[in-house]
């Protein structure tokens, strides 16, 4: 989840490699590094995030598991890949310049593969009875309609996305911190606020990945629309309204 610029904006000259990045394949050596890091950050996700889902668990207990392992993933493999191990933000920062199209594309594919294998580990390992037919696949509550269930999960993923933004805005030198730890908080912040409402996902693979293993798919469209509806607003707003402008601490992007 860090806009990593090292990663993100390499030699850049023409339109083909900047916005499309064809360039990436042949040219960048360090990118199946940057694909198998989200491929196992987004794993590790599923494994432990959708595995404190089953039982009889809390929603303190699940919104912990969910931010403290994005925090220790960002933490682990921001530095290689940016972190993403979510659509939702890999979208964002394609929508606000920072990544090509190629690396969204191959991103946003081994994300999602990763979710089917992490949901994958937990079917095999475990008893069917422990399962109980579900391996914390998120699902619209059922007094809510879908289309609320879209502005729910367009809220929760905007306000994470647009924590991201900030916090790994290489410009800025006022306030310091950990920035894993903030991006870790707000998904627990979503987590305890939106369970009730739609399973709070934010990430469209981590719903993808259940859904495939258990073959459930009701309103599933709603968590791939609302998290890059949400994401892609809180980009273009962070970027043109927000953003600190190079060479000039005190004042803004516009």
């Amino acid at each position: 989840m860090l806009g990593n610029q090292k990663y993100l904006l390499e030699g850049t000259s023409s339109l083909s490699d900047s916005i499309l990045g064809l360039n990436e394949i042949t040219e960048n050596k360090s990118l199946w590094k940057m694909l198998a890091a989200e491929f196992i950050g987004t794993l590790i996700l599923v494994t432990v995030g959708c595995g404190s889902c089953l039982g009889n668990p809390t929603i303190v207990q699940i919104a912990l598991a969910f931010g403290l392992t994005v925090a220790a993933l960002v933490q682990a493999i921001g530095h290689v890949s940016g972190g993403h191990i979510n659509p939702a933000v890999t979208v964002s920062f394609f929508i606000t310049g920072e990544i090509n199209l190629v690396r969204t594309i191959l991103f946003i594919l081994v994300q999602c593969i990763g979710a089917i294998a992490g949901a994958g580990i937990l079917k095999a390992l475990l008893p069917a009875s422990f399962i109980n037919g579900n391996l914390g696949f998120t699902e619209v509550a059922p007094e809510i309609q879908p289309i609320n269930g879209l502005f729910f999960e367009l809220v929760f993923t905007f306000i994470l996305v647009f924590v991201i933004h900030g916090v790994c805005d290489g410009r800025r030198n006022d306030i310091k911190g950990s920035i894993p730890l903030a991006i870790g908080l707000t998904v627990t912040a979503a987590h305890l606020s939106g369970i009730h409402f739609t399973g709070s996902s934010i990430n469209p693979a981590r719903t993808f990945g259940p859904s495939v293993v258990m073959n459930f798919w009701n309103d599933h469209w709603v968590y791939w629309v609302g998290p890059i509806a949400g994401g892609v607003l809180a980009g273009l707003l962070y970027k043109y309204i927000f953003k600190v402008q190079k060479g000039d601490n005190d004042s803004y992007d516009f």
